[in-house]
């Protein structure tokens, strides 16, 4: 079994009840458990102008193999519409694999932990809410990171069901 984080992001086409229908699709891949998700935060968008985002972050715990997770992952985007057209641009359901236990993976498919984790602040807010004291594969403290990124434009929703 491995603890993994999934990053959700949602900016189209209800983006709230995108990302609290992925929790529950999240909690159906199989030989896996959703076992904490993050409060819901609204983003300012990185990239071309485009609507705001919806953020949160998931714990799971799977037997699953990196690859065969990122497969499942991406089975979850296209059944939300998911279409890759514009890099960083607007999207029904991203789902990204931010850390898969301390793996570190360089593969064409998947880079864990995700690239640009260390600098998003809709990533680490999130990842916060559920282990405050994690630390990364090469031993960083997630407190470290986020006293070097700051909230800017990112806010914590109230709590929905």
């Amino acid at each position: 079994m491995a603890l993994v984080y999934i990053g959700l992001g949602s900016n189209l086409e209800d983006p709230l009840a995108q990302v609290m229908r992925a929790f529950g699709e999240l909690a159906e891949i199989p030989e896996t458990q959703l076992l904490a998700r993050s409060s819901i935060y609204s983003s300012l968008p990185v990239g071309p102008e485009q609507p705001d985002y919806i953020n949160a972050v998931a714990l799971l715990d799977t037997q699953l193999a990196p690859l065969a997770l990122l497969d499942a992952l991406q089975a979850i985007e296209q059944a939300h519409q998911r279409v890759r057209i514009q890099h960083w641009g607007p999207r029904t359901l991203d789902l990204d694999l931010l850390l898969y236990g301390d793996d570190v993976i360089d593969l064409e498919r998947l880079k864990v932990p995700h690239p640009y984790l260390t600098q998003r602040s809709f990533v680490l807010y999130p990842l916060a809410d559920i282990t405050p004291d994690l630390h990364l594969p090469d031993g960083t403290p997630l407190a470290d990171l986020l006293s070097h990124c700051p909230a800017d434009g990112l806010v914590r929703m109230p709590s929905v069901a």
